[in-house]
């Protein structure tokens, strides 16, 4: 191991507030992209009306980041996390950009032709979030748990923006002409520039803070081959003749991290097939017609991306983080009782009912996120714990598109449903 980092613990290394910062930020442009494109779905639904924009931009964005971040997962352990990173944030930044060239091109019109267009860039976000969160993930559980939390809070900040930003813009331009298309555009527009931020910080700060150098050295000792390039751009050379070879041997294999973690993974899978079999979908075509009229959805995504931000930082008090897994198992059902409470208040309720349910969904979903990625890569060494991030990711996504499959069922017996 590199002598400046031979006998420090990583509590006296310096840089571990500014690697959360940058972790944060990290966060928020891994999720900033499709949150705007959550975010201005009233502003799709006035040009595609009869097209479901929340439902199939979803069903078109997911499948492929699953497909993708399962072929990541198998093949991990031979990939530089780095590039892997870094392909990630550029797609990110040249896909969003390109949603403001086809509204320019088009001039806000619809049609089938130009839903295609919509929909092949939508996945290519898809690509993108499986190449950056299944690599930044296994890359932050070789770290601090502080590290990978901060990534999954800016993940949750990133909902928060876009739906601030969102209700600012809607009170902005509401009088004025196409006050949805400019509001879009603002949007597209911000989370391009967020997306070559997170390219230039992954690039050039990150890796050279301390105890980023720190984790990825003790790594590279444990024989992890993903953080070398890290390394080499962090000026830290010569990393092949320091992996132990016992260390080596006791490797876990794939199967083996999954079936000594398949309660964590069980669990995010579940997490992920309620709430998004609920957001966004739900919140757009179900909730039914109130006073607040157009605002309702709009408020009903804020409440529920600002709830979730807030439980991704409850983990932080001891005391509120939930370590048992027989607890977390337990909780994690529980939220299952949200579905009929989902359906009999959108069918009787009023909204503050409705609001409440929103929060509570947000607020679960982001705390038992956090709580199980930090737990769940603590006792492995390097390697293991990259793998073990990557095979969480791929539940998590996994939840995420038999959720979104399932929120279709939410359309049985509705009028002009299909």
């Amino acid at each position: 191991m590199e002598d400046g980092y031979k006998n420090q613990t990583p509590e006296r290394l310096q840089g571990k507030y500014k690697a959360m910062v940058v972790c944060c930020i990290l966060g928020v442009g891994s999720l900033v992209s499709w949150n705007s494109m959550l975010t201005i779905a009233d502003y799709y639904y006035q040009i595609f009306p009869d097209y479901h924009p929340s439902r199939v931009l979803t069903l078109v964005y997911q499948p492929i980041a699953l497909g993708t971040v399962m072929i990541f997962a198998y093949h991990e352990s031979k990939i530089s996390t780095r590039k892997r990173v870094l392909t990630g944030y550029i797609l990110f930044t040249i896909s969003t950009f390109l949603l403001i060239v086809l509204d320019l091109a088009t001039k806000g019109h619809g049609g089938i032709g130009n839903y295609i267009v919509l929909c092949t860039i939508v996945a290519s976000f898809g690509l993108a979030d499986a190449t950056v969160k299944g690599g930044l993930i296994g890359d932050l559980s070789l770290m601090s748990p502080e590290l990978i939390q901060s990534y999954m809070a800016g993940s949750g900040m990133a909902g928060v923006l876009t739906s601030v930003l969102r209700l600012i813009t809607k009170a902005a331009f509401e009088k004025s002409n196409n006050h949805l298309r400019k509001g879009a555009m603002i949007f597209l527009a911000i989370s391009t520039f967020i997306e070559f931020l997170c390219v230039m910080l992954y690039a050039y700060v990150f890796p050279k803070l301390p105890i980023v150098k720190y984790y990825r050295t003790k790594a590279a000792s444990e024989g992890s081959k993903t953080v070398v390039a890290d390394l080499a751009a962090a000026g830290i050379q010569n990393q092949s003749d320091m992996t132990d070879d016992d260390s080596k041997n006791q490797r876990l294999s794939k199967k083996e991290l999954l079936l000594q973690n398949i309660d964590y993974a069980v669990s995010l899978f579940l997490i992920y097939v309620l709430t998004l079999s609920i957001f966004p979908g739900f919140l757009y075509e179900n909730t039914g017609q109130h006073g607040l009229g157009s605002w309702y959805a709009l408020i009903l995504v804020a409440m529920y991306n600002f709830w979730d931000l807030v439980g991704r930082y409850v983990p932080l008090v001891n005391w509120l983080k939930v370590e048992n897994r027989k607890a977390l198992t337990i909780a994690v059902l529980s939220r299952y009782f949200l579905v009929p409470a989902f359906y009999f208040t959108a069918k009787y309720g009023d909204k503050g009912w409705m609001m409440m349910l929103v929060s509570v969904l947000g607020l679960t979903t982001g705390h038992l996120t956090v709580c199980i990625m930090t737990i769940a890569p603590k006792e492995y060494k390097g390697p293991e714990k990259n793998a073990l991030g990557n095979l969480l990711v791929v539940f998590i996504l996994g939840g995420a598109v038999v959720g979104i499959s399932l929120g279709w069922l939410w359309l049985i017996g509705k009028k002009n449903a299909f």
